[in-house]
């Protein structure tokens, strides 16, 4: 097997970084006094328009042909089933197509591939090549195939009965596995474009493939949060079945096999003692522990990792813009280790598990703007690597203005995969209307999510300027802790609950691996303004207002002398008013913190101004 990377490119990226250059940002703001400048310097930087030929190539010319729909019932969320159109049996496939006309695009310098309107069925990837920018007139709906195999089809690396597979990076760790509906690998100069939000990108997340009702959503398999809303269950998951958390007989009985040159001791804490290594979930963040190359890490077929709905990789100069992307087998968006991109005007979608928005990872100069989140899991979740697979560095220089988030775990969300480290992000001028607070509220509104396991640090971050008027989830979810955790899980919001949460301890029994205690600092909150809803007869904004969780170093099990565990330090929240928490007699929470500042902050009608410290 071998593998076509453009390693050049990817080293230089990554050098960069380390030797202390900030891509494309003038100096001048990188230094400002005021951080906010630095946040207009990254605006201006990546808003300069993308050029392109003028010329399409519409791919009707190239032999695709609309198709006709038929209804047929199918999951739309967690818990909840409708009638939904998707196409008949026997429809035109416009794979090839489409495949053609982008190769005839980028084969002639470039141009405009062109979706005209109609339905449109679409059986394996639509891959982004450089200068062309792909383009869905109003009206265009493409409906991709949701048949997991499909996207083992196509793939530039042959791996035998797994299927022909792509380069991938699945919850941070690289791995070779199914193609994303929409891809592209080290492509510059790519736009995906809709005319406006009848221009549909659809994943059929949760349409069965086979005969006993299994869509791409039951790969999720059991729920972890405690005290959910909306989200108790997986789509025809019932406990035996396979899936992503279940034990996978096609991986390797002992990482001995894969890894013959750890330690005895390195494969007994990479394993745990559990039982639970060898679920696919789990089985690739222990590859990557163990130092297993990528060549090595083989999913695909007999496999449940389910790929992002649209995932580019080391690309430069990407636009995203005017689409209405809906119902999508995992992540809608996870660009890795891209530069310069804007998303804009894009209505994402999906109510299933893992249903992420928009989820850059280890990205440079990032633009999100004018978008419209609806979601099962966090609206926006910015990511930097997991385990040892921290080669692409942080996440930076990332601006969030004028959006608007419903539901969704996280509207605005730090990690939890951030062991490359995230810093300089700025999001302003937002609404989280939380429209579904009745039914599948919002569970935090500003979250980081980290633990020992991932590790990296968070600094640099400031908000401002954010509306919620119907809150956040009145009640507590929370997750497992360990027997002998200083933390009475039951009591804090660290799932849903909270308007601003940092939880540093974020499902810490997941990870068999915990000796990387993050480090979180330099945050800074304003103008954050809550409104009240009455559900089950309680009125309030939340369950609490603030939920800062620092590390925990009870969680520690590497070698000993244990690496520093430091408070969440430098934190000020301002000008803020959080509504009524319904837990009345204990409005924050806040443990392994030091010089958190509230300045004229209103929580239940009473105005704090003090600093907030608590030891571990």
């Amino acid at each position: 097997m071998t593998l076509n990377i453009n390693t050049r490119r990817r080293d230089l990226m990554k050098a960069l970084p380390a030797a202390g250059i900030t891509l494309g940002l003038p100096a001048a703001a990188a230094v400002a006094p005021d951080p906010w400048l630095q946040a207009q310097a990254i605006i201006d930087h990546v808003s300069k328009p993308l050029k392109f030929r003028k010329q399409d190539f519409v791919v009707t010319k190239f032999g695709a042909r609309p198709c006709k729909l038929t209804n047929i019932k199918a999951w739309v969320s967690f818990e909840g089933q409708d009638t939904l159109a998707t196409p008949a049996a026997k429809s035109p496939d416009c794979y090839g197509a489409i495949k053609a006309a982008i190769k005839a695009c980028h084969e002639a310098g470039g141009g405009r591939v062109v979706i005209p309107a109609g339905n449109w069925y679409c059986a394996g990837p639509i891959v982004l090549l450089s200068n062309v920018h792909v383009h869905l007139k109003a009206g265009a709906h493409i409906y991709f195939s949701h048949d997991p195999a499909d996207y083992a089809k196509y793939g530039d690396i042959d791996c035998g009965k797994n299927g022909k597979l792509v380069i991938s990076r699945w919850q941070s760790n690289d791995c070779l596995n199914y193609s994303s509906m929409i891809y592209a690998y080290g492509q510059d100069n790519i736009a995906l474009t809709g005319e406006d939000w009848t221009s549909v990108l659809d994943g059929q997340g949760g349409v069965p493939f086979n005969d006993a009702g299994d869509c791409w959503w039951t790969w999720k398999g059991k729920q972890k949060t405690i005290n959910s809303i909306g989200q108790g269950s997986t789509p025809n998951f019932v406990a035996g079945k396979m899936s992503e958390n279940t034990e996978n007989p096609n991986n390797a009985t002992s990482l001995r096999d894969v890894a013959p040159g750890i330690t005895d001791a390195e494969r007994a804490l990479i394993e745990g003692k559990d039982g639970t290594w060898r679920t696919d979930s789990k089985y690739l963040p222990a590859l990557s522990e163990a130092g297993v190359r990528l060549a090595k890490r083989v999913f695909g077929v007999g496999h449940y990792l389910r790929p992002p709905m649209i995932q580019m990789i080391g690309c430069t100069n990407v636009l995203l813009q005017g689409y209405h992307v809906m119902r999508t087998p995992f992540w809608m968006h996870h660009p890795v280790h891209c530069r310069n991109l804007v998303i804009r005007k894009v209505h994402c979608e999906s109510h299933g598990p893992n249903s992420d928005g928009f989820d850059p990872e280890a990205c440079d100069h990032v633009l999100v703007e004018d978008c419209t989140f609806d979601t099962g899991d966090d609206c926006i979740a910015i990511k930097a690597g997991k385990n040892q697979d921290t080669q692409y560095g942080p996440s930076q220089n990332i601006v969030i203005q004028n959006c608007i988030m419903h539901s969704g775990h996280g509207a605005v969300t730090l990690g939890s995969e951030m062991a490359g480290g995230i810093q300089n992000v700025f999001a302003q001028k937002l609404v989280f209307q939380n429209a579904n607070w009745q039914t599948n509220p919002l569970n935090i509104a500003i979250r980081l999510k980290t633990n020992l396991n991932r590790g990296g640090y968070l600094r640099n971050f400031y908000v401002r300027d954010v509306s919620i008027p119907n809150g956040v989830q009145l009640t507590a979810s929370h997750y497992a802790t360990f027997p002998d955790s200083p933390i009475n899980g039951k009591q804090v919001a660290t799932a849903a609950g909270a308007v601003v949460a940092f939880d540093c301890d974020y499902i810490p029994t997941a990870d068999h691996v915990r000796t990387r205690p993050p480090v979180v600092n330099n945050i800074h909150i304003s103008n954050v303004r809550v409104g009240n809803v009455t559900k089950d007869g309680k009125t309030g904004s939340c369950f609490q207002a603030i939920m800062l969780l620092g590390p925990v170093a009870s969680d520690y099990n590497g070698p000993q002398p244990a690496p520093p565990v430091v408070p969440i330090t430098d934190v000020t929240i301002t000008d803020c008013d959080f509504g009524a928490p319904t837990n009345a007699a204990e409005p924050w929470f806040v443990y392994n913190v030091k010089g958190v500042t509230l300045k004229n902050v209103t929580i239940a009608g009473k105005v704090y101004d003090t600093v907030l410290n608590a030891p571990a």
